[in-house]
């Protein structure tokens, strides 16, 4: 398993020996990093486009790691916005850690970790980012194929979307036979379908 390329681990800790130790390991297995000592520092200059994963302590001077995820979470709109996020916890902090999972964290690890796991969890996470913005970049372009679609053939979509024949997508339109061929043709064209069932599971991506 190796890290996607461009794409950075941040680290935020307030105490200085945890994140160099992690800056360290991570650079041992060729992984990217960037450290910051507060929630705050790291909040200033979002949103971060290198940003893969953020490992975040629980419990820090100023904005807590919690606090600093609800603040990126109020910019972006939602959780699955974010990176994803690994929270580092003392034993005390387990049941908030628990509670930060159900609401959309990837993952928390008590302290001492181990580190091979925190590794891998880390690049783990970077997949995961990376394909869910490979998938918003699709449904991006699926979006813009069917936008660019007339009046016309949408409804003529609609209706061959609802089972139609072209004869009856003829006489429902009152349009001939070789028109709705016509748009059929160019629904196919401009949303990059091969066929009907093609369509109609493009078509639910989106619904």
């Amino acid at each position: 398993m190796t890290e996607e390329p461009g794409l950075v681990v941040h680290v935020v800790d307030d105490e200085e020996a945890l994140r160099d130790s992690l800056g360290f390991l991570f650079a041992s297995r060729g992984i990217p990093t960037r450290l910051w000592p507060s929630g705050e520092g790291f909040l200033a200059g979002w949103p971060r486009p290198d940003c893969g994963c953020i490992i975040l302590d629980v419990r820090m001077e100023g904005l807590s790691g919690p606090q600093l995820v609800d603040a990126l979470v109020r910019i972006e709109g939602s959780p699955a916005a974010l990176p994803p996020v690994i929270f580092l916890t003392g034993h005390a902090d387990v049941p908030l850690a628990v509670q930060s999972l159900k609401g959309g964290a990837f993952d928390f690890m008590e302290k001492p970790f181990n580190d091979n796991q925190i590794v891998d969890r880390a690049l783990q996470a970077m997949e995961l980012h990376q394909s869910r913005a490979a998938e918003a970049m699709s449904r991006a372009d699926l979006i813009a194929q069917f936008a660019s679609l007339s009046e016309r053939e949408a409804e003529v979509m609609s209706l061959i979307l609802d089972g139609q024949l072209n004869k009856q997508i003829a006489d429902r339109l009152g349009i001939a036979i070789r028109t709705v061929e016509v748009h059929r043709a160019r629904v196919l064209q401009k949303t990059g379908a091969r066929n009907s069932v093609e369509l109609a599971r493009m078509k639910a991506r989106l619904d």
